[in-house]
């Protein structure tokens, strides 16, 4: 069963086709990173969020559905969820990602249980 959350639909400044690659993240309650990867796959699109110091250097995944605004002038995301809620996701590695049905349902969990998230 496919979630809102692997899509950008509802993402408001979202254009098909943008390389937000290097964009600056913001949670609801500050900085958290910027991105190193992203990919509108459908189904499983998807941002890797580098968090650089903010919670030692781990990269974490934030499913499309996560977004709330793209702005291409400033070169900024905005995600709907709180720098606790980012820090406290499923580990995210290379090799885990997307493609293991098991890892993807702990997002799914983690991301729309209780969140405000429509599933």
């Amino acid at each position: 069963m496919t979630s809102g959350l692997w899509g950008y639909q509802g993402t408001e400044g979202y254009a098909a086709g943008t390389d937000l690659t290097g964009y600056r993240v913001e949670a609801t309650d500050g900085h958290i990173g910027k991105i190193d990867k992203h990919t509108e796959d459908v189904d499983s699109a998807h941002i890797v969020v580098d968090t650089g110091p903010w919670i030692f250097g781990r990269e974490v995944l934030l499913p499309a559905g996560t977004l709330s605004r793209i702005d291409t002038v400033e070169e900024t995301v905005w995600i709907n969820r709180t720098k606790d809620e980012i820090k406290n996701s499923p580990e995210y590695t290379q090799i885990e990602h997307t493609c293991d049905h098991e890892y993807r349902d702990r997002l799914d969990g983690y991301y729309g249980a209780g969140s405000g998230t429509v599933l």
